[in-house]
Parts: structure tokens; sequence; C-alpha cells
């Protein structure tokens, strides 16, 4: 009960800046995620054992050149495939290989193409269309975070069945089919008040947050396990690092960005 307390109170700390900072303007929301890339940054760089002021440099220059003010489409695109190109090759080593190569011997492609351009897309989302439209990854991150609190409690007192046990012991069958029902229910929800995109594109985003969310989860453990770490961080109460919060936001955003662009060209 004291676990659930503290991780309630830091939530809700953590969702209230967030949620200010949307609904703000966009600079306030740029200057916060960019804060929040770094922290995280710092806490996977330390995970993967890379000490890189350049990463840093990289990381101000993705945001201002890919996210704030985008200096080529076509460079975006091809970001885009190579972002979502690495992370397949990350699911693809999470589910066939003991140790993820890019954990060894390319970690600058995981910093720049795994974590910084999953903070870039992130960025982008709410700018559909070229206007701020906070409304937008307010409705992501609340499928995102209803997915985890219901696979979180759906787990810890209903999950018998192991998901990953070698990757992460504690994820259940029935946990994930409890975020993945959450994350729906919070779809619907979110059609009532948003009417930004059609009901059916909630519920695919929901779908992708729940899938790809769980496989960003995984994947961190992964990496934590091969560090020989617990948590990235002790920045946030009850959850560990803010990677340990963010990252299957991190690794959805692409996929979330790419259909939410796919299915405007198509309509």
């Amino acid at each position: 009960m004291k676990e659930l307390i503290v991780r309630s109170i830091s939530g809700v700390l953590y969702i209230s800046i967030v949620i200010f900072s949307l609904f703000t303007s966009r600079e306030w929301f740029m200057g916060l995620f960019f804060i929040l890339a770094a922290i995280s940054l710092n806490e996977f760089l330390r995970i993967i054992r890379l000490k890189s002021y350049i990463s840093y440099i990289l990381l101000g220059l993705f945001f201002y050149f890919f996210s704030y003010d985008i200096f080529e489409p076509h460079a975006l695109t091809i970001l885009l495939i190579m972002c979502t190109f690495v992370c397949l090759f990350l699911l693809k080593d999470l589910l066939w290989t003991s140790m993820i190569p890019l954990f060894e011997k390319k970690k600058y492609i995981a910093v720049i193409f795994y974590l910084i351009s999953g903070f870039v897309f992130l960025t982008l989302i709410p700018m559909h269309n070229g206007y701020f439209s906070p409304e937008i990854v307010v409705g992501i991150f609340v499928l995102v975070w209803s997915n985890d609190s219901f696979a979180y409690l759906i787990g810890k007192n209903f999950g018998k069945h192991k998901l990953m046990e070698r990757i992460s012991p504690k994820k259940t069958i029935e946990g994930f089919i409890g975020g993945l029902l959450g994350a729906l229910g919070a779809a619907f929800i979110i059609f009532e008040y948003f009417d930004r995109f059609p009901l059916w594109m909630w519920i695919v985003m929901a779908l992708i947050a729940s899938i790809f969310g769980t496989i960003g989860d995984l994947i961190q453990s992964k990496f934590k396990r091969q560090a020989g770490v617990k948590d990235s961080g002790i920045l946030m109460p009850g959850h560990g690092g803010l990677y340990d919060r963010l990252d299957s936001i991190i690794y959805a955003s692409p996929f979330l960005y790419a259909f939410i662009e796919i299915s405007e060209y198509v309509s």
C-alpha cells in the first residue's frame, strides 16, 4: 500500500507538470520536454556506460532542426524510417538474442535513433498539420498511463502467467491484457472529450501505445539487466528514474507519429 501511495503521488506531480506545459504554449512544451529528454539521456548513457558530451549536443540539434524548426521534410522522413528500423531491430534482439548488440558495439545508434529520435517524434505529434494541438499528445499520454496503470494493478493482483520472465519477472500476460483493455477504455473516453480524431483512430492508437509501449518497457528492462541495475535513476520515488517512466512512450512515439501521418494522408 505504501509503494502504491508513493507511486501515485510522484505520478500525479509528474502528470501535472506535463499537462501544465502542454496547455501553456508550444515553447513551454518544447522546453519541458527538452529537459525531460536530457535527463532521460543522462540516465540512458549511465546504463550503457557511455560518457559522451556530444550526445547532449546532438539532442539539442535534433530538437531544433527536427522538432521546433524542421529544416527539411524529407530528412524527417528518413529519420522516421531509421528510427523505426532501429526500434524493430531492438525488438528482434529482445526476442531472439541473449544480449542487445546495440548496447555493446553501436551505442551511438541507440542514443540517436532510439532515445533522441523517440523524443523528437513525441514532440512532433502535437504539431500535426502545422499547428500546436496539445490535446493530441495529452490523449496519447492518457493511453500510455492507462495501459501502465491497469497493467500494474491487474498484474499485481491477478497475474499468474509470466510474459517474459527472463527479462522482467514481474510482468504477466494477465497484466498485459489488463493494460490493453485499460487503454482501449481510455480511448472511448478520450474520443468523448477530444474530437480531433475519429474513434477508430483512438482505438488503433490505444493498441499501438499498449503493444509498442510494453515492448519499449521490456527493451528497457533488458538494457538494465545487461547493465546490472534495478532502476535508471532515483528522480521519481516509486518509479525509479525518468527514463523508467518514459520508456514506453519513447519507443511507441515514432509508430504513433507514423500512424497519424499515414491516416491523415490517406483520409
